[in-house]
């Protein structure tokens, strides 16, 4: 793209120079200003129209140079536009291609549906925490603007299955619904649902009436940024001082940020089925995490809570255990506790 312009601007640079030379060229044969530069334009752009003033056999060979470089200077600066707009579509067309291929080979990845205001903080987070994504959206100036960005996006409508099954849907591992049409969310949750029933699926709601419609047609969570905008509101009114320490440079947004200013973090330790860490006990664990961190909560398979669980307390595969260590620790004891372990006695397996 940058060479077509190139090539734009030096071929109008020397079709210029070549009107300059020839209109001064026919002026040195004694033509006034205005009929030298007409008679240029009217041989460069072979209009046709006769000879205005005699044409002396020198005039002749001139006109001929005049024809021959502004036909060239011409066709050159065409080529290169020509080029440019090419070039720009070959590069669309196999970003497209490349983008369909990176699609593909997602797997445990995020779909956003929706790039409006919440799509767009959302996408900006995931891709702090390096969530793999996919955005869908039905408006190519989103679209033009999400993909400006970096992200993956698919072009079209969240509640059509095809568009769906593009972004991936089948190897997702949760879906975010984020249009302020209530009616949409509950079209998409219903089909995002029966595509992939393993799929976790966050809603917005704008209406509180719309939460149990939209639990109904699957969504695992709704969220309503109506009633989260009031709830913040009122704690800036019941709780001003708390909030004003939250708020302050050192102490960031949010509790997760005012860890991490001391080297902390509120983590979460996935329990896989292959991990040799299913069926311990939180002592067990804790014993096993040398002191590195302190588990806070489980969060079970079906979504209940436990908090603050005792030693006693057994992890079952699909849990999520929280944990609050310092930073890089709990990504570190997961790795070590991947897969279970096998014991070996005499070459033979137990």
């Amino acid at each position: 793209m940058r060479s077509s312009m190139r090539r734009i601007i030096a071929g109008t640079i020397v079709f210029v120079a070549i009107l300059i030379v020839s209109t001064a060229g026919y002026m040195v044969a004694g033509w006034s200003f205005l009929d030298a530069f007409y008679q240029v334009i009217i041989t460069v752009f072979g209009v046709g129209f006769g000879e205005i003033n005699t044409m002396t056999p020198t005039l002749r060979v001139f006109t001929i140079f005049v024809i021959v470089a502004g036909y060239t200077s011409v066709g050159y600066i065409v080529g290169a536009f020509i080029q440019m707009i090419t070039e720009g579509e070959v590069r669309r067309a196999l970003g497209a291609r490349r983008m369909e291929r990176e699609i593909l080979t997602l797997r445990d990845h995020v779909i956003i549906c929706g790039y409006g205001r919440m799509g767009q903080i959302l996408a900006r987070e995931l891709k702090q925490e390096r969530q793999s994504f996919v955005i869908i959206d039905n408006n190519s100036d989103r679209a033009t603007q999400a993909e400006a960005q970096g992200y993956l996006v698919r072009i079209g409508s969240a509640t059509d299955e095809t568009v769906l099954e593009s972004a991936g849907i089948a190897h997702a591992r949760s879906l975010a619904t984020v249009l302020p049409d209530d009616a949409v969310n509950v079209f998409i949750t219903l089909t995002a649902r029966s595509l992939n029933p393993r799929l976790v699926i966050l809603a917005r709601g704008e209406y509180p009436t719309t939460e149990r419609k939209l639990l109904q047609a699957g969504a695992d969570r709704v969220v309503s940024p109506a009633a989260i905008g009031a709830l913040r509101m009122a704690q800036m009114i019941t709780h001003p001082a708390a909030l004003d320490f939250l708020n302050q440079e050192a102490g960031r947004a949010n509790l997760n940020e005012l860890l991490t200013q001391i080297d902390m973090q509120i983590d979460e330790l996935p329990i896989a089925p292959s991990s040799d860490l299913v069926g311990c006990s939180i002592g067990t664990l804790e014993v096993k995490g040398q002191s590195r961190f302190i588990i806070v909560a489980i969060r079970r398979a079906d979504g209940s809570i436990v908090l603050q669980p005792d030693p006693q307390v057994f992890v079952r595969e699909g849990d999520y255990v929280i944990v609050l260590g310092r930073r890089g620790e709990v990504p570190k004891f997961a790795s070590q506790h991947s897969t279970r372990k096998q014991i070996r006695y005499r070459g033979a397996k137990l």
